[in-house]
Order: C-alpha cells, then structure tokens, then sequence
C-alpha cells in the first residue's frame, strides 16, 4: 500500500509513511463532576456530610488550591505528554501520605463513624471504600431487620450516598487522570471500582434491599469512567489545532484530520503501554479509548463529507478513511496486535466512500485534462513564436511528453495513496483523457505543419515533435504498460505527416531529376542517378538531429521514393526493345542503377532489405528471353511483391517488344496463380503507390 504523509507537501508528491510527533503541550481533560449527595427525606441538621463547599476548616486551603488548578484543566489526556516527555509528572494532592493510618475497625471492632470515613476521604484514603460497603451492608441488615424508624434509616443510607459519592469522586478523579497517580494509588482505584461492580452484579437491578430503603444500585461507576473517557476523547480530538509553520500549504481539513490522527496515535499508544498493563483485563481499558476516539474521529468525518467538497478535500478525507486511519493507526505496529480484534471499520460507511471515490475520479480526470491541455497550450505557444528547441545529445528535444507523463504519473500516485484498486481505476481514466490529449495533440501539430512555413526554426520544431513520440512510446510501453494499438494511432500520423513535411522539398527537387531517366532514353542513367544520390546526400545532415529509429525510417522512406520512382519511369512504355542485345544492354543498366541505390541507402542507414529484390528481379525478367524462365521469375517476384499487378506486369512487359500477345498473356497467367495460392499475410506497399495505364 502507498502512504502517503502531509509533512510532505501537495498530494501527489513521492508519499511516505505518516509519523506522529510526539506533543509537548499539556493536554486538556475533562472537568471533574461534583455531586451533591442529598436523599430525599433528610433535613439539612440530618446531613452529617454537606456539599464540597462546607469541607471541614483544616481542608480549605487545600480544596481553594484544587479549584485554581480547575481553572486551568488537565484531565485525562494529560497523561499522554507524560510519554512524550519520557519522565512521570509530580503527583496529585490526593497521594495517600507516607505513614498516615489507614481506615480500619474501632479499638473494640466497630466499623468507623461516618465522620470518620469522611474524613479519610478527603484526604483522599481510599481504604475507606472496604469499610463504607460494610456501612452499607450494616445499614441493609438494618432495614431487613426491622424495628428502626423509616425517619432513621433514611437519615443513614443519606450518609451512607453522601460518603459514596466523595468516594466516587476520588476514583473517577484519579481514573481521569491515570498517568498523574502513583501505581499504588491507581491500583486502589482501579480495585474501588471492580469491587463496586461486583455489588453491582449482585444487587436485584431496581430492587432495594429492604422496602424502606431506596433504590441506590447499579452504582454503574465503570459506564461513568468510559463516559468520562468519551469525554476526553472529545475535548482531545475536538482541540483546536496548534499552528505550525507548513499550515498555509495545508487546507482546513488536512490541518484538522493531521491533528485528530497524531493525537489518537500517540494517545492510543499510551494507553497500550501504560495503561493496559495497570488496568484489570475486564475493563478493557485499550477497548474505551479505542471506541471512544474511534467514534469521534468518523462523527467528525461524517459531518465533514455531507458537505460538498472541493477536490482537495476529497482527497484528503478519502487518504484518511482508506489509507492513513487503517494502516498508520489501526495496523501500526504498537496498536495492531490490540486494535485488530476490536474491529473498529472504517471511518465512514462504504456507500459513502464510493461516492467519494467516484467523486475523486471526475475531479481527477477534470484536473489531468485541463493540465494536459495547458502543457500543449504552452508548447503550442513556443512553435508559434519560432523558438528553437532544446538539443540533447545531439538531438532536438521537447519536454511535452515528459510534461504530460509525470501530469498522468502524479494523478496515479496519488490516487494508488488511497487505494491500489482506486489506483487501477483512475489509470482507466487517466488512460481516456491521454487518448483525447494525443488527439489534440495530433490536430495542433497539423496546425503548425500548415500555418508556420515561414518560421526559421519551423524544420527544427518538426524534427523535435517526430523525437516525442519515441519519448510517449517508451513511457506507454516501459512505464504504464499500454499496448501500442490503443494509443500510438495519433502519434503514427503525427509522425507520419512530419515525415511528409521533412521529405516534401526533397522529393520536389528529385521529380526534374527522375524525368530525365526517361528522355535520355536511358542513354545515360548512371550520371543521372549519381545526379539524384548526391542531391538526397545533401540532405541528410539534418537527419542527424532525429534519433537513430527516426532516422532509419526516414532513411527507409526515401529508399522506397528512389526504387519506387524508377519503377515508375521504367514502366512509362516510352521504351521498347526488340531485340535480346538491347534487353540485355537495359537490363545491366537497371541492375548497375539497382546497386547504386540500394548501397547509399544501406550506407546511410536505411533497414529497407525488403526492397533489395525490386530492381534486380525486374532486370532479371527483362533480361530473359526463355518464356518458361519469365514465367518463374514472375511468379517469384509476384511472392515478394503481392501488389506486383498484370498492370505493372504489363509494362514491364512492353520493353520486350519481342514477345508476342499469346506470350505475354501466357506470362500474366501466372499472377493468377500466385494470387490464388499466395500468401495473404501483411505486406508494405511498393507497387500499389505505383499507377500504371
């Protein structure tokens, strides 16, 4: 899978494995809840226990000191900076001193008093919880027993709740803040609390021990602490992100979404190494944090992909969903082996993903259009203002291609940051548009071709755009893998026409030259094709400036002009020759010329062996004077040739004005043969660009 990681700029970018640093700032935590604990029934003058703001004189310093600490909150994920610091903070007020006595039965083994307990409470000894459940349990009996007033029982179950929530707050108060405690004390805590809940499973749900009592358990102490860890997962990822200097190259999202997953990473992490190890296995501890911001972080998706987003946007929340949240959090190698059984899913439904997805597709393809279409546009601009193009190794060279592959390229690997398979879809897409650019691509060229004639550097431009095509050819092939059929139709015309442009004024000035073959009577066609090979001689320094398969083929074009043109003056019937000597004189001529062309093309670069045979054969036939001997030679050369027609035939034909009709309709015979049992497998054209009468 492809990460990628926003430390690293604009999507799109090479991505790397996303890495939380560690906070240093205090985290916020949630405020502790104060609970007055008044029953129903009980005056003021009953309540032995009143409200935090009547604590006992030798206490109010103390609690004046925890209420400006409030001012300024701490709460749970305070503990995460501990582990980023890598030293444990001071401990809070609450720390059992050293040495002081803990709770215990009276010298004649009664329970403690009531004041008693709450005063060991306030000073955070939560060894009072064992004695408070025996008060609780006394005061069941109690009412089972019978005989006290309901005045009386009410008054002590209203101590009894009064003494529960002070215990209450101390446990929860340290299980907010698990990481500032001492393990001693968040083993107490923790022991509270599992003790409570084994009351709770044992207590009638909504039955009261005795009728005279009320209702006061499930106390539901551990669905308080998971709601108060929601809490904290709330105020921690909800946190408005601290600035940092890359934020101006990050959008609202991207700053909100890097903030929620570095904080779960690093909150979670903590929670695996610390905390786990500490809690009982029953809570679950890794299970609460995880649901808890799990659950915060896909509200806060959610409500985010309801809106329409902007391509960027929708970007960055589908690299969440499908790349960043599962792998670098979920499956990061300090939370795998506890967040995998969970099964938390995915941070958004998948309706919803798909039509993100689909989303991200339109905008990509959008997006790759318009970039394509500005890099021709670009380009375009440069041939129009007659700019030379850039030489490399000696070659004239464009960027376009290498423009448009890393545009294609970049779209690619951003959407294979998300998913492999998204991947693959948008190279379908991507694939549509760079068909549609090489058109455009083709019809700008043309454009050029017929407009700028004029131009300086018009040849030059040519030549670098026939050079392109080697370069989209490769990347199609090599990088992306694109059969040649699907895409190269339009680059084949572009090099094709370019061709046609390099080769017109050449092939113009050659047409005089090739006349002259035929006026002379072909008294002299060694001077004149020396004539014709030094004028294409002339020329070919600027093939030098294509690349070496370009300038093949350019060099196998004007190979196939030079044969095909002599063919053709050959085949002007303005000759015949009746007798063998002549023949013989004509054919000797035609295989000279034969050798002469075909050892300046080969020279000089041509791969054109197919056409090695057209002269010599045709020299061979003409030379001939047994019918049976023609006849073979035909049928040879209609093998190596099948566009080779009775009309060419038929020229070539009429120089030996000593054949008769029957004869030469004896040797068109065989072209009816070779056509019947011939191959019909592709052939290049030589003879079907030849018009004979």
């Amino acid at each position: 899978m492809l990460k990628i990681s926003f430390f690293q700029g604009l999507p799109g970018q090479q991505p790397g494995a996303l890495d939380f640093p560690r906070s240093p700032q205090k985290l916020p935590s949630t405020s502790e809840g104060d609970s007055e604990a008044s029953m129903s029934g009980a005056s003021s003058e009953d309540l032995v226990l009143p409200p935090e703001a009547r604590v006992a004189p030798d206490r109010e310093e103390e609690g004046a000191s925890k209420k400006k600490e409030r001012k300024k909150p701490k709460g749970l994920a305070s503990m995460f900076s501990v582990f980023s610091k890598g030293k444990k903070k001071s401990q809070p007020s609450t720390a059992k001193p050293e040495g002081e006595p803990q709770s215990r039965l009276g010298p004649d083994g009664q329970l403690p008093t009531v004041e008693e307990l709450k005063a060991d409470l306030e000073r955070g000894r939560l060894e009072a919880a064992r004695p408070l459940l025996a008060l609780e349990r006394e005061l069941q009996a109690a009412a089972a027993a019978g005989g006290a007033s309901v005045e009386e029982l009410v008054r002590r179950q209203s101590k009894v709740e009064a003494l529960y929530a002070l215990l209450r707050d101390q446990v929860l108060g340290l299980l907010r803040r698990p990481l500032d405690a001492a393990p001693e004390r968040l083993h107490q805590a923790l022991a509270v609390l599992a003790e409570q809940e084994r009351e709770d499973r044992q207590a009638p749900a909504g039955v009261p021990a005795a009728s005279e009592l009320a209702s006061t358990r499930p106390r539901r102490w551990l669905q308080l602490w998971r709601r108060g860890v929601e809490q904290a997962a709330e105020e921690r990822l909800g946190r408005r992100p601290a600035a940092a200097a890359d934020d101006d190259s990050r959008s609202e999202a991207e700053r909100v979404f890097l903030h929620m997953g570095r904080t779960m990473k690093e909150d979670l992490e903590a929670v695996v190494e610390r905390l786990k190890p500490l809690f009982p296995a029953e809570f679950d501890v890794v299970a609460a944090y995880a649901e808890s911001y799990h659950e915060y972080f896909a509200a806060q998706l959610a409500a985010v992909a309801q809106f329409e987003l902007c391509e960027r946007d929708t970007y960055v929340v589908l690299v969440w969903v499908q790349n960043l949240y599962p792998n670098d959090i979920i499956n990061s190698p300090k939370l795998a082996d506890d967040l995998q059984r969970l099964g938390l899913g995915s941070l958004l439904p998948p309706r919803q993903v798909r039509l993100l997805e689909s989303t991200f597709l339109s905008n990509e393809a959008a997006s790759m259009r318009e970039l394509m279409a500005r890099a021709l546009e670009l380009e375009s601009q440069r041939w129009a203002q007659d700019v030379a193009p850039q030489r490399l190794d000696g070659h004239c060279h464009s960027e376009l291609a290498i423009d448009i592959f890393q545009i294609i390229s970049q779209g690619q690997a951003k959407a294979e940051s998300i998913t492999l398979d998204l991947g693959m879809q948008t190279k379908h897409v991507l694939l549509v548009e760079l068909a549609a650019f090489l058109r455009s691509y083709q019809h700008a060229f043309d454009e050029f071709l017929e407009k700028s004639k004029q131009l300086r550097n018009y040849r030059a431009n040519v030549i670098a755009n026939i050079n392109t095509c080697l370069t989209f050819r490769t990347c199609m092939e090599q990088k992306w893998q694109i059969p040649q059929d699907l895409l190269l139709g339009p680059l084949s015309e572009l090099k094709s026409h370019g061709f046609d442009t390099l080769l017109h004024s050449l092939f113009r000035d050659l047409k005089p030259l090739f006349k002259r073959l035929t006026q002379t009577r072909w008294a002299a066609p060694a001077q004149i094709l020396e004539e014709i090979i030094a004028t294409v001689g002339e020329r070919l320094p600027e093939s030098l400036e294509l690349h070496n398969c370009f300038r093949e083929e350019l060099m196998e074009a004007v190979h196939l002009h030079l044969v095909k043109e002599y063919i053709v003056r050959l085949s002007k019937r303005s000759l015949v020759l009746k007798t063998a000597e002549q023949q013989q004189q004509l054919a000797a001529h035609v295989q000279a010329n034969a050798d002469l062309i075909q050892h300046f093309c080969t020279q000089n670069g041509s791969p054109a062996t197919w056409l090695h045979h057209a002269l010599p054969k045709l020299a061979e036939i003409i030379r001939l004077q047994d019918l049976s001997a023609i006849k073979i030679e035909v049928a040879t050369y209609a093998t190596w040739y099948p566009d080779f027609s009775k009309g060419h035939l038929n020229a070539i034909l009429a120089i030996k004005g000593n054949l008769s009709s029957s004869e030469v309709r004896s040797v068109r015979s065989i072209l009816d043969v070779s056509v019947n049992t011939g191959t019909r497998e592709p052939f290049k054209s030589l003879f079907s660009l030849i018009k004979v009468g």
